[in-house]
């Protein structure tokens, strides 16, 4: 938990092809592919020097006191209308990561100094003019995405192999990350970090980074590049080096938070309705079905799989996007983005995961959703996944007519051991018919389709009688009148850890 991101031949693998960058003779540059790949031919080393002062032992609002110095570290001009941040050292970003701006010579690595820096006088007397061992922690990219005269952020890359965009009108939510090993396992996970930046002066419409990765497992490259709008637009490249056998990888991975929502509101006693950066699991399966799985704080870890071949998308959304679904002014939950990673080419075999990590607050990312192929990755061996990334407040489905609006669940008082679940969809119930069914020895009831008053949209409510099981899969289907499916498919899971007897 964290605080607030090839298949084989035969499987889905598409070709590994290094990137090509073309830089005047000034200035050689070394290819980020290559030496990625060659970084994966050699013991792991990790960075053991520990942060120097002024840079250590930083309290929150400590670190949040060190800004950098526009035209030294921050406002950097990087192509018409793009300009790029570089971020200090500090609590949860102990890690030095080496900076490369590119220029019409080629890539240019930025000295890291405190002199980029200023800091506030009420947490940090005398500055040494040099700090051993420290580094940059990451980046910000900056572009008018807003307004013509703001320089807004639109891409955030710091911590493991984290990043996060955001669109116009959004505020940063939920992150990606390049990689993830173990998550949700038994063993610790391991957090890939990037060594290296490197980033491209902008286009009119778009800027490029690539990066280094780096962790005891594997090597790895990242190609990325940006496009900002009201949807903003990424083209992601990974490319995997493994340095020992890799099971339990988690490719295209996004990471988010879930407290609470009206499907399990008791999880905590707030004044606000709702508290999340996403409440839904949007899946489109190469099988053709929408699946939609609500997210849920969960009494222990959870973990789900979705089995598949060739998924054509998956995402985490935020699907309430008023104000009074969430009435909390400050961290604007209802502007904040949906990501949607859309694979290219073929994925093979694998699964969807989606890891459900209990918590009592708002301030850890408790929420993982990625693909992790059917076969381990094997050392010695080139593996890359290409996807487009959108971050966005659209709703998930294409059709309005055919989405989900909420779910809520609470116990039936007058039959004990039962629980209600009120599951409501936009449209008009006229021909559809509701199929509910749940795994095990867990019984549903009283299945019923009725229309919603002032023309809310269509209600499907039923009763889950769990019995002695101690969890159940539930599956809600709409069909129409020539038995297709007329909605996404509802998923849920019941668990007695969380919700008692119902």
């Amino acid at each position: 938990m964290m605080d607030r991101r090839t298949v084989l031949a035969g499987l889905g693998a598409t070709t590994a092809v290094r990137p090509t960058t073309l830089f005047a003779d000034s200035r050689k540059a070394e290819s980020l592919y290559d030496a990625a790949q060659a970084l994966a031919h050699t013991p792991y080393s990790p960075n053991k020097t520990p942060l120097p002062a002024p840079f250590s032992d930083l309290s929150y609002d400590a670190y949040r006191g060190i800004r950098p110095i526009p035209g030294k570290a921050a406002l950097l001009d990087h192509g018409p209308s793009w300009a790029v941040d570089l971020l200090p050292p500090g609590l949860f970003f102990p890690d030095p990561v080496q900076i490369e701006l590119v220029d019409e010579g080629g890539p240019r690595t930025v000295p890291f100094s405190t002199d980029l820096f200023s800091f506030d006088d009420r947490y940090f007397d005398q500055i040494p003019d040099q700090s051993p061992g420290a580094g940059f922690s990451g980046l910000r990219v900056r572009h008018p995405l807003n307004a013509a005269d703001r320089m807004d952020e639109v891409l955030v890359m710091q911590g493991a192999s984290y990043f996060r965009a955001i669109g116009e009108a959004m505020v940063y939510g939920l992150s990606a990350r390049a990689v993830a090993i173990g998550t949700g396992g038994a063993a610790p996970e391991e957090f890939p970090r990037f060594t290296r930046l490197r980033v491209y002066p902008g286009t009119a419409t778009s800027i490029r980074v690539e990066g280094v990765i780096d962790s005891p497992s594997l090597a790895g490259h990242l190609d990325l590049t940006l496009a900002p709008g009201s949807e903003t637009a990424m083209d992601v490249a990974v490319t995997l080096f493994p340095r020992v056998e890799i099971a339990d990888i988690g490719v295209a991975p996004l990471t988010s938070m879930y407290l609470k929502g009206p499907l399990h509101a008791a999880v905590s006693d707030d004044f606000r309705p709702r508290v999340h950066d996403s409440d839904l699991l949007v899946i489109e399966n190469g099988a053709g079905e929408f699946l939609w799985r609500p997210i849920a704080n969960p009494a222990q870890l959870q973990t789900s799989a979705f089995s598949d071949r060739g998924p054509v998308s998956f995402g985490l959304y935020q699907t309430a996007r008023a104000f009074d679904d969430y009435q909390d002014t400050e961290a604007r939950y209802h502007d904040r983005p949906s990501a949607r990673v859309r694979p290219k080419g073929d994925w093979g075999d694998g699964s969807v995961m989606l890891v459900e990590i209990p918590t009592g607050d708002e301030f850890m990312d408790n929420i993982v959703a990625f693909w992790r192929p059917s076969e381990a990755l094997q050392p010695g061996g080139t593996y890359r996944f290409e996807y487009g990334l959108t971050w966005t407040a659209t709703p998930p489905s294409a059709d309005p007519a055919r989405s989900h609006i909420t779910s809520r669940s609470g116990r039936e008082h007058d039959r004990q051991g039962t629980r209600r679940y009120v599951v409501d969809f936009q449209g008009d119930p006229e021909g559809l018919q509701p199929e509910v069914t749940a795994t095990g020895i867990a019984e549903v009831l009283g299945t019923s389709l009725f229309a919603l008053p002032e023309d809310r949209g269509t209600r499907v409510t039923f009763l889950l009688t769990p019995g002695d099981a101690d969890s159940a899969e539930l599956r809600l289907t709409l069909r129409d009148a020539n038995g297709s499916v007329a909605h996404p498919v509802w998923l849920h899971r019941w668990t007695r850890a969380r919700d008692g007897g119902v």
